[in-house]
């Protein structure tokens, strides 16, 4: 494994610093970082909701110019710093070959009770400042509930879900996204 590097990097050289290392960091004012989901672990719980969002999104776009992507793929922050949204949803024309995300629309951050106030705070400011980013969504692991930010003209507009029976319209990527759907498989009554 490559040694860490201390000094601060530039978006393009932490890139290409990436490449060598085994692990997927973050790259935080200038220095490359773990997420906290990679330093404390994935749950199960955070797990199954990826994957359902996912398959539900994959699904849905299939055919169409958009395309899910998981947290291999990071997301330039225009302030410098690089992160590792856990689903993203981007747009255009697909550049196989690269490692960052070119016209993401929607990005996902599913929360546990290690990253949560992160999550909510620091990487939500950091996705609004993303000029193609059309929804950020935060997703609940203990219990069924969901953040969707959505910007239009007037700015990001926070709408909360807090029941199974939630539908999300997503209609700038031509999708849905149903609770029930999105935390499948986990021990929430109806």
């Amino acid at each position: 494994m490559a040694e860490l590097k201390l000094t601060r990097m530039t978006q393009d050289e932490f890139l290409e610093w990436q490449q060598s290392q085994d692990r997927k960091y973050e790259l935080v004012d200038g220095l490359p970082v773990l997420p906290l989901k990679a330093m404390t672990g994935a749950t199960h719980a955070h797990d199954r909701v990826v994957v359902n969002l996912v398959a539900s999104l994959h699904g849905q776009l299939r055919g169409k110019p958009c395309q899910a992507t998981t947290d291999a793929i990071a997301l330039k922050i225009p302030a410098g710093n690089i992160r590792r949204p856990d689903v993203t949803v981007e747009c255009g024309e697909p550049r196989l070959k690269d490692t960052t995300s070119a016209e993401p629309r929607l990005v996902v951050e599913v929360l546990s009770p290690s990253t949560m106030n992160f999550d909510r705070v620091r990487k939500l400011d950091e996705y609004k400042s993303v000029p193609s980013l059309r929804y950020i969504l935060l997703v609940d692991t203990e219990k069924p509930q969901m953040t969707l930010h959505v910007r239009d003209a007037s700015g990001w507009t926070p709408h909360h879900h807090e029941t199974l029976d939630a539908t999300l319209d997503l209609p700038g990527i031509g999708c849905r996204l149903e609770a029930r759907d999105v935390f499948e498989g986990l021990p929430f009554g109806d």
